[in-house]
């Protein structure tokens, strides 16, 4: 494109030549102005609206801010009533977890004052519920929080106690080593039937047919398994707590020394080897080495069978 350019005060004429570049980069510049002098106005107008005073602008910013607080209220109540609704399942779940401590704490023998318990009635009109504060809602919180690692320190107290008695009763000889009554001849004081003379019987006997099985009255480790000339094939379990029982005129032994037995495992037969006058079970007793009576361990064992 050629532009000539005629003037009085020109001796001669000029002429401009405009190519595609120039035009190109007129409408650029042009355009960058533009853009920049709408962004200013823009910015200006949002920032100093309060001072410039403009009715339109300051109430589009109104209902801008007015839709942003709603939507952050609404937001903020909808997680007070699912933190509510959350704090009201806690109180149940605490409720209940109270009675199952009670329950236990009876089971076991423990007293209120030992776990520093109190049970605390409930009830009362009802009163329906009001949108709790984010003050309110962390003071409940905090106490329900007191409250769970109370019950949660209570309930692992009564979780020991109720370990230690399992454990205490699963050592203890308190199990029928047989099916058969005992009172064919008892712990203590009697005439011998061999010499017909008084001795000391320091076990309890189980009159049964050859064969019928024999368990371990208790859990614990086989200590000693051997032919003797008076027990025959007798039988020691070790229970620790130095209790041990011991298991005579066997048939057959099915376990070694060293094996762990548990409570009620099958661990010999009954038969009449050693000194007896017929098939039966001698069971014994004893702590420290010492014979005692069984009948104060299986007198337990009869009450359970009776039911």
């Amino acid at each position: 494109m050629h532009i000539i350019l005629v003037s009085d005060k020109l001796a001669t004429a000029r002429t401009l030549v405009i190519t595609g570049r120039h035009v190109l980069l007129s409408v650029l510049a042009l355009s960058l102005l533009v853009f920049s002098l709408s962004s200013l106005i823009s910015y200006l107008a949002v920032q100093h609206a309060a001072d410039v005073r403009l009715p339109v602008l300051n109430s589009v910013l109104r209902a801008i801010q007015a839709e942003e607080t709603e939507r952050r209220d609404t937001l903020v109540r909808e997680n007070l009533n699912v933190m509510a609704i959350k704090l009201g399942q806690m109180q149940a779940q605490l409720s209940r977890l109270d009675s199952l401590s009670d329950r236990l704490t009876q089971s076991v023998g423990l007293k209120a004052q030992d776990i520093k318990q109190v049970a605390d009635g409930r009830g009362g009109p009802l009163v329906r519920e009001q949108v709790l504060t984010t003050p309110e809602l962390e003071q409940l919180v905090d106490a329900l929080s007191e409250r769970v690692e109370e019950r949660g320190d209570a309930m692992a107290l009564i979780e020991a106690q109720v370990l230690e008695s399992r454990i205490r009763h699963a050592m203890l000889p308190t199990s029928l080593p047989i099916n058969s009554a005992w009172n064919a001849s008892t712990y203590g004081w009697r005439i011998d039937p061999f010499t017909g003379h008084r001795a000391m019987h320091e076990g309890v006997d189980f009159p049964a047919q050859t064969g019928t099985p024999i368990y371990a009255a208790a859990a614990g480790i086989v200590s000693n398994v051997e032919q003797h000339p008076q027990y025959g094939n007798m039988i020691e379990i070790d229970h620790g707590n130095d209790i041990t029982t011991r298991y005579a005129h066997t048939s057959q032994i099915f376990v070694q020394p060293g094996a762990l037995v548990k409570r009620g495992q099958k661990i010999a037969a009954v038969g009449t080897t050693g000194r007896s006058t017929g098939p039966h079970l001698h069971f014994e007793v004893r702590v420290g080495g010492v014979a005692q009576n069984p009948n104060r361990f299986l007198q337990e064992a009869a009450r359970y069978a009776s039911r």
